[in-house]
Formats: structure tokens, C-alpha cells, sequence
């Protein structure tokens, strides 16, 4: 296909895309409805690289989900993350600090293998408990969850008093209160739930998968 445009040309021409569209939609408006345009697409920049992760169960990517890097205004390179781990609340600061590193590295093509393995021996050996804490907010009064009582309020009732926000860790016992915690971490669960739909997001899209690298990590713990 020969190399693709520069930074500069795909910028011109994202500029040349908004700006003849705002002129056809003004035409149009003026044409068949004599009214002037309100609306006008502006040009915001454009991805050095881009990958739009599959929706977890589907083929198909969101246009709500999306990462990639640009280059901000003072000419560094910049990630850029939309509606994914890492700028959710409802995920560990393990898995949303997983989740920049590993996308850094792939993007630049740096190795990565390493850093997964080393991840799941770091989180295996405890080193990583500061970040594997959830936190929740709690919208109804605990005696309201009666059905399908989620991980955040099995915490909170075990924590035994009404608050706003629940931080809590998945340990052996189920989910239990930050606070009044007295089971070991269920390490896999992190590593199944937070490490692994993160790193496969990315991975598929170099043909290679989360189970693979880490599988000889996990089994090397399972040993000792």
C-alpha cells in the first residue's frame, strides 16, 4: 500500500474534511429549508495510532471505547484513553495502571511480555494490595439490596454500618471491607477479572494473549 500520509498531511486533511462538510451542510440548510446553519463540525485532531477494543461477548468495537496516542501542543506524544479501564472508576488502580503501561508499550513496540510476567509475580507476592482495592459508592440504604446483592454491598453489611462509599478487597471469604478485613486476597481474582480482559483488549490485535504469557508465571506460585 506504500507509506501513509505524514502528521502533517492527515492533519490538513481532517481541517479539509470539517471544513467542506460545514460548507455542504450550510448549502443544504439554505437550499431546501432557507435557514442558516447552527451546527459546525470542528476538526480535534487525529491518532498517530489508534485501536478500538471489542466489546467483552461481541466482534465489534464502540465508538464510546477507544485508545490511541496523538501529539498535544507542545509536540509530545500523548495517550489517550475513552471509556476504558483506566479511565473508569469502577476498577482497580491495579488494572487502570495495568492498562496504560501495557497499551504504552505496545503502541511504541516495545517489549511486553516482560512486564506482564512481572505484573502477575508482583501482585502474586503481595507487593501489589495498595492497588487492588475497589471503591464503590452505595446509592440505596443497605436493607433496600435484597436481590442480586452486588460485590460493594456484601462489603458494606459485613463492614455492619450505612456510608456512602464502600472500599473493599475480593478475598477467599468474598468481598470484605477495607477496613475490617480478615481473609487472605483472592489473588486470582485480579488476575482473572482486572489483568486479563485488559491485556487481551490490546493483545488480539498483535496475536498474542494474556493465558500464554502469564501461564508459566502463575504456575511457577502455584508450586510454592
Amino acid at each position: 500500500l506504500g507509506p501513509g500520509p505524514s502528521e502533517q498531511q492527515a492533519g490538513a486533511s481532517g481541517r479539509h474534511l470539517a471544513k467542506g462538510l460545514n460548507q455542504w451542510w450550510r448549502e443544504r440548510l439554505h437550499r431546501e429549508f432557507k435557514v442558516a446553519s447552527a451546527l459546525e463540525i470542528e476538526f480535534e485532531t487525529h491518532f498517530i495510532r489508534f485501536v478500538m477494543p471489542t466489546i467483552r461477548g461481541a466482534q465489534t468495537g464502540s465508538k464510546k471505547r477507544y485508545a490511541g496516542y496523538i501529539r498535544n501542543r507542545s509536540g509530545a506524544l500523548e495517550l489517550k484513553f475513552k471509556g476504558l479501564e483506566s479511565v473508569r472508576s469502577d476498577w482497580t488502580p491495579l488494572a487502570r495502571d495495568f492498562q496504560r503501561e501495557l497499551y504504552r508499550l505496545v503502541f511504541f513496540d516495545l517489549p511486553y511480555r516482560d512486564y506482564i510476567r512481572q505484573t502477575v509475580e508482583q501482585l502474586k507476592r503481595g507487593e501489589l494490595d495498595p492497588q487492588l482495592v475497589y471503591r464503590k459508592r452505595l446509592l440505596r440504604p443497605l436493607e433496600e439490596y435484597q436481590r442480586n446483592i452486588p460485590p460493594h454491598v456484601q462489603a458494606a453489611r459485613k463492614l455492619g454500618r450505612q456510608a456512602r462509599w464502600i472500599s473493599y478487597l475480593i478475598t477467599s471469604n468474598g468481598p470484605e471491607p477495607l477496613q475490617a478485613r480478615h481473609s487472605p486476597i483472592d489473588y486470582q481474582h485480579y488476575i482473572d477479572r482486572q489483568l486479563a480482559p485488559v491485556a487481551d483488549a490490546i493483545l488480539h490485535f498483535v496475536d498474542d494473549r494474556f493465558e500464554r504469557i502469564a501461564a508459566d508465571q502463575m504456575g511457577l506460585f502455584d508450586d510454592l
